[in-house]
């Protein structure tokens, strides 16, 4: 082996990662812990998921489940990471983005750097003066109910090292 780690992540992203985590706050998840419980041992939490994710045996934990109300009365389901899975996430984030953000149609909004909903509405009120006709579409559960396998396989071919 020539290697001492499979993958080359460094603890600078681990630190970083972290640092973006806790500027957002969050609610605990599963195990309970909060961002202030997970600072008390900060040095050995941030080895641990430096350690499982360069070895490739960062698997995540389960996800806490809260019913949000919806305002037309029905309820969205909210799933809260655990701090130590959330700034693995941004780590992965943090790699990701950058490679598969150009990929996206310029019109795509959601979830971009850069990019608002307001920024979409603008967008639809320049349109609006050019265009005598709209489409609105919402794919409804679309992150329910994408293939898995569709979806890893687009990964991998993004996400090469």
């Amino acid at each position: 082996m020539s290697e001492a780690k499979p993958y080359c992540i460094s603890k600078w992203e681990v630190w970083e990662a972290y640092k973006r985590v806790k500027a957002n706050q969050g609610a605990a998840g599963v195990d309970e812990q909060t961002i202030k419980a997970f600072d008390q041992d900060l040095k050995g939490n941030l080895y641990k998921i430096w350690n499982r994710m360069s070895s490739g045996s960062y698997f995540p934990p389960a996800v806490r489940t809260v019913k949000i109300p919806k305002a037309n009365g029905g309820e969205r389901k909210l799933g809260i990471p655990t701090v130590s899975d959330r700034i693995a996430q941004m780590v992965v984030k943090s790699r990701l983005e950058p490679a598969v953000d150009p990929l996206f149609h310029p019109d795509s909004y959601g979830y971009r750097p850069g990019k608002s909903a307001l920024d979409a509405v603008g967008q639809a009120r320049q349109r609006c003066w050019r265009y005598d006709w709209v489409v609105d579409l919402d794919i409804k559960g679309f992150f329910d109910n994408i293939p898995q396998a569709l979806l890893i396989r687009a990964v991998k071919k993004h996400a090469t090292e």
